[in-house]
């Protein structure tokens, strides 16, 4: 077994992205919204801002009240939409409950939606001419570009469906030519995911759920991607039982420090991307 850790790929990734930009000349500006407190959107915005200031990469962050309604919302993202000092915007979540974040997404200009989650870029996606990716989806197909391996008709198995990790991921998967099977909480209550686990070539996990997947599941050889993010006695661990999986796996992300890594740095580089189209 071996660690596939996403700090290496990151940093030549962001060599590659400081290089682009000083050549190029561009200057770009991400705009980051953040609706009302929320300790865990604050630390992420952090982390952005500091990936982007080693880029030289402009974070102008926002921050608007808990009690900001949906057309003040849309107002504010348009003014920045028509800003051409702005290559990009990010809208930060978790939204407050009276805002619907896909309504407000759809809102942010195609070109300057870094996260890839405008329902234009996600259709790109469907075509395989998208150049703005979600941001995990992202990570995980860098970090199985470094495993060297070819995707063409591997068994590859994803666990959970959400529309900014599972649904985006399996069509860029299908883009290479694995053989994908999507599971979601259908397969578990039909009792199938342990099967659909153990045929699993190449494993992807990105459900939430601590200990969802049982490390004895997983196939003898195969590579394990674990997206999970979970707390667990003051602890961050993934979705897959690490140390059973780790003694089955040939190569398998640790929690922390296998996908996290790399996703703020597909952010970034969406927004060099953003820039560039703007330019």
């Amino acid at each position: 077994m071996k660690l596939l850790e996403g700090k290496p790929v990151a940093a030549r990734i962001n060599d590659n992205l400081k290089k682009e930009i000083e050549e190029m000349k561009l200057k770009p500006v991400l705009a980051s919204i953040q609706v009302g407190e929320n300790a865990g959107a604050e630390a992420y915005a952090k982390s952005q801002k500091k990936a982007a200031q080693n880029l030289g990469i402009e974070y102008k962050f926002h921050k608007l009240d808990q009690a900001t309604k949906a057309r003040e919302l849309i107002d504010f993202i348009q003014d920045l939409n028509q800003d051409k000092g702005i290559s990009g915007i990010i809208l930060q979540m978790p939204l407050p409950a009276h805002i619907d974040y896909k309504k407000m997404s759809s809102f942010i200009l195609p070109e300057k939606d870094v996260e890839g989650m405008h329902p234009a870029n996600a259709g790109k996606i469907v075509f395989g001419k998208a150049k703005i990716l979600p941001c995990t989806p992202a990570a995980v197909m860098e970090l199985l570009k470094e495993t060297g391996i070819d995707l063409y008709g591997k068994e590859t198995v994803i666990i959970g469906h959400s529309e900014i990790v599972g649904k985006p991921l399996s069509l860029l998967l299908l883009e290479k030519f694995a053989t994908v099977t999507v599971c979601h909480i259908g397969t578990f209550a039909a009792g199938k995911l342990e099967e659909h686990t153990g045929r699993a070539e190449i494993l992807i996990v990105a459900v939430g759920k601590a200990g969802l997947i049982k490390g004895e599941w997983v196939r003898q050889g195969a590579v394990v991607i674990d997206v999970g993010i979970n707390r667990v006695e003051g602890k961050i661990v993934g979705d897959v039982g690490f140390e059973e999986a780790a003694k089955r796996a040939s190569l398998i992300t640790p929690v922390p420090g296998g996908v996290g890594p790399l996703t703020v740095t597909m952010l970034m580089r969406n927004v060099v991307e953003a820039a560039k189209g703007l330019k």
